[in-house]
């Protein structure tokens, strides 16, 4: 007779052919108890790669000789007893705007130098290979990790596992469309006003940007230097603590990295919330641009947490549209002070949208500049009063599922995200999966949290996925393609 815990961990498992595990925990202990070795692992995500990573834009450089090579080292150590982890033998994505020893980094634009890192791994790469995972590739991004995709531009078009007709969310759209079809179970993203969040709201998945210099970011292309995160995508809360565990932590090549002692992240999920408070602010839900799945699924999502104990209270956000603006306005400002010189002697040579979001930033002073920042701190020491009441504040991660490709553009993306506001003050915030809208396209709930208290904030959303089952839901391109 199966016990919880047994049906719990079938749970993890893809409902499709192949059996695939679905998250980092379950093949974790499938490469333990041997049930897979690393190497059948890897060669099933390389086949789910084969059959999907084109038709959904994924990878802009697939590494499946690199990763094999890795899965049989990981196998060697597990046959020699050797444990360095949790991460040991996973399979693992990573954003083409972070640097990496074996492959280009390309920011998905004609435009970046050739040998951008150096050559070497990024802080966070390097800390992934020495726990042990496999790396897949290197995935799509919007160029320079802003805008909207270009067709025009010799790099694939990310698209929505669950249509694709339909955006995944930027700018870590490889990532966010590469784990929720199976071609790896986890990977990095970087999220400067929503580009983790956004892609793991549209995609399914779980996205962690956790506090601004929590995880050093040496070595990836900049987009706004003071908004910049990095940080884990995968299918569940629990696995971006994991992740977390091996990417948290000051390093030196960092200026904004932070020294300060670093948690177990995974060490209190379980389960229990109950007295934990929770501030909303739902007047998110009376905008005219909040589809009515949204409102349902943040309303049952309050219901599922306030019977897990979960103390609820209004907690409207200080300075909500300025510092959504503040953002948004001041990661450009930063953005144009990197690409000035390219922009005047390569402006075509950079796509439609990107061009024109980073030259916006010319268009502001210095004045503009000092206010915004100004802004910042003053939502900070409202923020610091609303935090004295609450634990974690929900809102939804977007107003809507996934955007139409065919219709959508950079302004009309940035109405419906509800992602930049945490960038503007640097504080955690992570986007799990809350359901889905009328057309069954995936929708998500943001639970952000106290600088450095990340696990608070993981507690929460492990124990709302403890108790629902929407980051485990499979699209059906996925289970035609692997069937």
């Amino acid at each position: 007779m199966k016990t919880d815990k047994d049906v719990r961990e079938d749970a993890d498992i893809s409902r499709v052919a192949d059996r695939l595990p679905l998250t980092i925990s379950a093949a974790a202990r499938a490469l333990r108890d041997g049930t897979i070795t690393s190497r059948e692992l890897t060669e099933k995500t390389i086949a789910r790669a084969d059959a999907l990573a084109e038709r959904l834009g994924v990878y802009i450089v697939r590494l499946d000789d690199e990763a094999r090579q890795a899965a049989d080292r990981a196998d060697e150590q597990f046959a020699r007893g050797v444990e360095i982890g949790p991460l040991q033998g996973i399979p693992l994505g990573i954003k083409d705007n972070i640097s990496t020893s074996d492959a280009p980094t390309t920011a998905q634009s004609l435009v970046l130098e050739s040998g951008f890192g150096g050559g070497q791994d990024a802080p966070v790469v390097a800390r992934l290979r020495a726990a042990g995972a496999v790396l897949t590739g290197k995935t799509t991004t919007m160029e320079f990790a802003v805008g909207m995709p270009d067709p025009q531009k010799p790099f694939p078009i990310p698209r929505n596992p669950f249509s694709t007709d339909h955006w995944t969310g930027g700018s870590s759209s490889g990532t966010g469309a590469g784990v929720a079809s199976g071609l790896f179970l986890g990977g990095l993203g970087t999220d400067t006003g929503g580009s983790i969040r956004m892609p793991a709201a549209w995609c399914g998945i779980s996205g962690f940007k956790q506090t601004f210099g929590r995880v050093p970011k040496s070595r990836i292309v900049p987009l706004g230097f003071s908004y910049d995160h990095v940080g884990p995508m995968t299918r569940t809360a629990y696995d971006c603590g994991l992740m977390l565990n091996v990417l948290a932590g000051h390093d030196e090549s960092d200026a904004c990295s932070v020294d300060r002692p670093v948690d177990d992240y995974v060490a209190g999920l379980d389960g229990n919330i109950e007295g934990l408070r929770v501030g909303i602010d739902l007047s998110f839900l009376d905008s005219p641009l909040c589809d009515p799945a949204t409102a349902e699924g943040v309303h049952a999502a309050i219901a599922v947490l306030r019977e897990a104990g979960v103390v609820i209270s209004d907690a409207p956000l200080p300075y909500r549209d300025e510092l959504k603006d503040a953002t948004m306005l001041g990661f450009v400002m930063e953005a144009f002070a990197y690409h000035r010189e390219n922009l005047k002697s390569r402006w075509e040579d950079y796509g439609a949208e990107t061009r024109l979001s980073i030259a916006t930033g010319a268009l502001f002073s210095s004045g503009d500049y000092v206010q915004m920042q100004r802004l910042r701190r003053a939502a900070v020491r409202e923020m610091e009063e609303m935090f004295a009441h609450i634990d974690i504040h929900l809102t939804p991660t977007a107003m809507t599922g996934g955007l139409p490709l065919a219709t959508q553009d950079f302004e009309q993306y940035i109405d419906v995200v509800n992602t930049g506001y945490w960038n503007g003050v640097g504080y955690p915030a992570i986007s799990v999966p809350m359901g889905q809208d009328a057309t069954g396209l995936p929708l998500g709930l943001q639970l952000a949290g106290r600088p450095f208290e990340e696990s608070t904030v993981l507690r929460i959303a492990d124990a709302f996925q403890r108790r629902t089952s929407h980051h485990l839901a499979e699209s059906d391109i996925v289970k035609e393609s692997i069937a």
